[in-house]
């Protein structure tokens, strides 16, 4: 299987894509996760992504799409893999479409666009909070902590992040919104796009991504 999982910010496609890749021995990929590891890991790659992420700058796709395919060589995977967030625009998508694609095939099975209304999405990620000592995640709605703002493992104080105030997740939403237009139209011409309610719990969602692999005969 070769899938992509995108959606909005706070829509679980990061929480669905490790679920899959466990249950399915796939290889799960995130951009962030696939530049910090180059990073450190001091490949040449990773060192000229380095040099973007040092200067604050967004790292070029074709550098992006090169990291790729430098890390699915190293995991060598025979049961495919799941890209989690990337590509993130259409220029992305091409570009990975000319290094994967085969003549007469995509080189995705399958490109899941989690679908979540803005308003819901600023509701889940200004309800994150995190314990300030041991870093235990909780949700001020969906997982509670037990004694308010107060972590049940350690007892610490709940902090929240910065990002995941509803000014700045709108703001993010407005740039997801933007570039998701390129990649939905994209992956509808290539015939593998497909979407996914992720409004519900965990589970009700990993079953429904479950149906629609099943549904597509992707294994």
């Amino acid at each position: 299987m070769r899938a992509l999982f995108f959606g909005p910010p706070g829509s679980g496609k990061g929480t669905q894509a490790t679920r899959l890749a466990a249950e399915r021995s796939l290889v799960h990929l995130s951009s962030g996760d696939l530049l910090r590891a180059a990073a450190a890991k001091g490949t040449p790659l990773g060192r000229e992504a380095k040099g973007y992420m040092d200067r604050g700058e967004l790292v070029p796709d074709d550098l992006v799409v090169g990291l790729l395919l430098e890390r699915l060589e190293e995991m060598e995977s025979r049961r495919g893999f799941v890209l989690d967030g990337f590509p993130r625009n259409r220029l992305q998508a091409e570009a990975l479409e000319g290094r994967l694609g085969r003549e007469g095939r995509s080189a995705l099975d399958v490109a899941l666009e989690f679908l979540l209304g803005d308003e819901d999405v600023v509701d889940r990620m200004s309800g994150r909070r995190s314990c300030s000592g041991c870093g235990t995640p909780y949700h001020v709605r969906f997982s509670p902590p037990r004694v308010a703002d107060r972590c049940d493992r350690c007892g610490r104080s709940l902090v929240g992040r910065s990002d995941d105030a509803p000014a700045v997740v709108r703001g993010r939403l407005q740039v997801y919104r933007r570039d998701a237009d390129g990649l939905r139209s994209f992956y509808r011409s290539l015939g593998c796009l497909r979407e996914v309610d992720a409004s519900g719990t965990i589970d009700e969602v990993a079953r429904f991504v479950t149906a629609v692999l099943d549904e597509e005969g992707v294994e």
